[in-house]
């Protein structure tokens, strides 16, 4: 039997990412107005331009290591 190519606590980055993500897009959300015709200022707050996109990308570094790290036993095999 073949051995996965992430390691266990590969995937545990990248689930811990995905969560990560999700918070993201958590302060990503809202800002909606009900009437099109007001304007909602709200919209373009510090959450929404700034943390939230720092976040999302965060997520991604992390899911990105979690798939690049190699464990020490595949380093041990290859000896």
């Amino acid at each position: 039997m073949e051995k996965m190519p992430i390691t266990p606590k590969g995937l545990r980055f990248v689930l811990a990412g995905v969560i990560v993500m999700i918070a993201g897009y958590i302060l990503l959300a809202g800002g909606g107005v009900r009437d099109p015709e007001t304007f909602n200022y709200a919209m373009f707050d510090f959450r929404r331009l700034v943390a939230a996109p720092v976040v999302i990308l965060c997520g991604i570094t992390v899911i990105i290591a979690g798939i690049m790290n190699r464990g020490k036993d595949v380093e041990s095999e290859k000896e």
